[in-house]
């Protein structure tokens, strides 16, 4: 399955948000779909939905409209837009029937979710009476009541607690395994960063970079070593470091980072011949590993500064 964007523009007034996206993304992969806040995400993932009509430009899924196959879709919101002075089984039953579902396979799946989310308990409580964390979990549940084949989860891991990031990284993990198609918005890199094989960075309503996360690390450059003592004491390391002639000869500088040490190569061809004069040394160390650009890296340099108010999507409005 393959959902498909294409050349989709949307404007609010005289702000154009979206201009020109395209995109694909697979099924039983992940995509992490990021950007600045006001940079065109939510109006993206809205714009496949069908919610906001697109000016020019489609989206599909295996060649039909995304707009018709709604069922299809599980949609996490980030804002939160269930009822608080209900029953949740109630209200999860009766958004299953309106997606389709008869009461009883409504009242079956809801109490399964529930289970799968560590929520059972809260089946007969209303949702106001449940923390944040716990009311995502909800929502999150209603999101998959239909056991969609499309999963979007705008904003998933906010306000979570880290005991309930745990679970839903594992509902996440299992959504990716079975075949989901994911589509993942978040301000957290790191979660994106563990749980997404492609990336879609907008910036301005543009993508700016897009592909297979572990293909653009690779072209970025590998000079960085990070380098690990036995014990706790990195600026001892770094004296130690310092004095063998193979360090001094290759590396342009050592640094103490964390509870280790940063060797900055002057040539990335030489991380063999530096990695066996490491481990041939005396020196006690306990790990040596290539220092790679994190997701943040990436994105803040293909991003750069922060949001101003005035650059907010105009569909938030």
């Amino acid at each position: 399955m393959q959902l498909r964007v294409e050349k989709l523009n949307k404007s609010f007034g005289a702000k154009h948000v979206l201009r020109d996206l395209s995109f694909t993304a697979q099924s039983g992969v992940a995509m992490g779909l990021l950007g600045r806040n006001g940079s065109g995400k939510t109006t993206t993932i809205r714009t496949i939905m069908g919610i906001f009509p697109a000016d020019s430009g489609r989206s599909t899924i295996d060649g039909a409209a995304t707009q018709t196959l709604r069922k299809r879709i599980g949609y996490l919101p980030e804002e939160r837009g269930l009822y608080p002075k209900r029953i949740i089984g109630e209200q999860m039953v009766y958004i299953g029937t309106l997606r389709g579902l008869t009461s009883k396979v409504a009242k079956e799946r809801a109490k399964k979710l529930l289970t799968r989310l560590e929520a059972e308990e809260y089946y007969d409580q209303k949702l106001d009476t449940l923390s944040k964390g716990n009311q995502q979990k909800i929502q999150l549940a209603i999101a998959l009541i239909t056991n969609p084949d499309i999963v979007i989860l705008d904003e998933p891991f906010s306000g979570l607690d880290p005991v309930n990031s745990q679970i839903l990284k594992r509902v996440v993990g299992e959504l990716v395994a079975e075949g989901k198609l994911v589509l993942f918005s978040s301000h957290e890199m790191g979660y994106v960063e563990e749980f997404c094989d492609d990336i879609c960075i907008i910036d301005k309503g543009q993508i700016v970079l897009a592909g297979r996360l572990r293909e653009i690390k690779a072209q970025y450059p590998r000079h960085q070593i990070s380098v690990t003592p036995e014990g706790t004491d990195a600026e001892a390391l770094r004296r130690q470091l310092i004095q063998l002639d193979t360090v001094a000869k290759l590396t342009t500088e050592v640094e103490v980072q964390g509870r280790g040490c940063l060797l900055t190569l002057q040539n990335e061809s030489d991380k063999g011949t530096l990695f066996s004069a490491l481990t041939e040394s005396r020196v006690a160390i306990d790990a040596i590993g290539v220092v790679e650009p994190s997701l943040e890296d990436i994105f803040v340099e293909k991003v750069g500064r922060e949001t101003t108010p005035e650059e907010n999507e105009g569909g938030a409005a």
